[in-house]
């Protein structure tokens, strides 16, 4: 995957299709670039653990911890920051991943912005790779976590 590439073509245009290992496509768009028009079904991308005061409101310790010490793949629905666009909130809720694939995560540094994930696009790819995209795995859990600690199994 050239990483280069691709954060380069986020510079150029709005959106980025990756065909990854499973030859399913994921759109990418900085946040900066995000319309009202591209739709509510987007994942933040995180490639730290901090940029989730970017994302979310209020967040507990215990949340942190759950994210911080998650082994597999999981994706996060919590309740959203003040500077996410309303229009970009579904339900009262965002959805966040920390990427802790290496090449993915080194992805997500070099852009260097919040970037947001459309899964299982249509549309002509960019640039493939034969890498796996993390959110695709089988193992992938889903987990509701409120500010005051609550969490709930979405799919596990």
């Amino acid at each position: 995957m050239d990483q280069k590439v691709i954060a380069a073509g986020l510079q150029k245009q709005r959106l980025f299709r990756i065909r990854e290992g499973n030859k399913k496509i994921i759109t990418l768009c900085k946040m900066s670039a995000w319309t009202p028009d591209l739709g509510k079904d987007w994942v933040f991308l995180l490639f730290d653990l901090f940029q989730i005061r970017s994302v979310a409101g209020q967040f507990s310790e215990v949340s942190l911890d759950i994210v911080e010490f998650a082994s597999k793949p999981t994706l996060y629905h919590t309740e959203p920051g003040p500077t996410i666009p309303k229009d970009l909130v579904d339900n009262g809720q965002v959805r966040f991943s920390l990427i802790r694939d290496k090449e993915w995560n080194k992805l997500l540094f070099q852009i260097s912005e919040l970037v947001l994930c459309k899964i299982d696009s249509d549309g002509k790819p960019d640039q493939e790779t034969d890498l796996y995209f993390p959110l695709f795995s089988p193992n992938l859990k889903e987990l509701y976590l409120s500010p005051e600690g609550d969490v709930k199994i979405i799919k596990g």
